[in-house]
């Protein structure tokens, strides 16, 4: 099967690919957008430029658009006519399903193109998903958030054996989803057992527009052979 990957640089979206890549479909194109507005529906605002650098190591063809609208059949058309220029069979979105507008949305404007949307992994107990990637070695940065309990010291952390307990109780007390689907928070893969090389951050800055709401950009980095822990400069 022919597959097109909606690419935000997340952990849903990179398990995505490797969920294809064990299938043995033929990843045609990773596809990003990246958002000119944090009030886009169905695209992550957040670190999605740095895409470009992980399709790259990836060695995967990427497409790279921007979307400057905040309505969800517009920003589906977006995606519609993207796939109308680069056809293929499949349009494989991160996740375990639970984003329902944008799987909905996407797939009332491909479905007259024959062409099939779902979630990569569906019906998986995301606590399962998230741990387990990151005993695999996925090198995963909290990038944005958007839920009570998830505040300023978020931004900018990895989800690894020493924060996931805390992420879980947070989770719990809350009530956020742990996997973060309902954009509860948004993440950006840094490294991981698909890459061959990683992301090494050297600059962050936290933009928050409310107690629990904000957005952290990378001002600075390198790709290295392996990711190197080193602390991060905070502007």
């Amino acid at each position: 099967m022919k597959v097109g990957i909606l690419f935000s640089g997340g952990k849903d979206s990179c398990l995505a690919i490797e969920n294809a890549k064990n299938k043995g479909w033929e990843i045609a194109y990773l596809l990003s957008v990246k958002p000119t507005r944090r009030d886009c529906y169905l695209f992550h605002y957040a670190t999605v430029e740095l895409t470009k650098e992980l399709a790259n190591i990836l060695g995967l063809s990427h497409i790279y658009v921007s979307c400057d609208v905040a309505d969800v059949q517009k920003e589906a058309e977006l995606v519609k006519e993207i796939v109308k220029k680069n056809p293929v069979d499949a349009i494989i979105l991160g996740g375990i399903g639970l984003q329902e507008t944008q799987i909905k949305a996407i797939r009332d404007v491909l479905f007259p193109l024959g062409v099939e949307v779902f979630a990569s992994h569906t019906g998986m107990n995301h606590e399962d998903i998230v741990r387990d990637m990151v005993m695999r070695g996925y090198e995963i940065l909290i990038t944005e958030v958007a839920a009570d309990g998830l505040n300023k010291d978020w931004l900018g952390k990895k989800i690894d054996i020493k924060t996931f307990p805390e992420l879980k109780s947070a989770s719990e007390k809350y009530g956020f989803h742990i996997g973060f689907e309902g954009g509860h928070a948004n993440t950006l893969v840094l490294g991981g057992p698909i890459f061959n090389k990683s992301i090494k951050v050297l600059e962050i800055e936290k933009i928050m527009d409310g107690e629990f709401s904000g957005f952290l950009k990378i001002n600075k980095y390198v790709t290295v052979e392996k990711f190197i822990n080193a602390p991060l400069r905070r502007v």
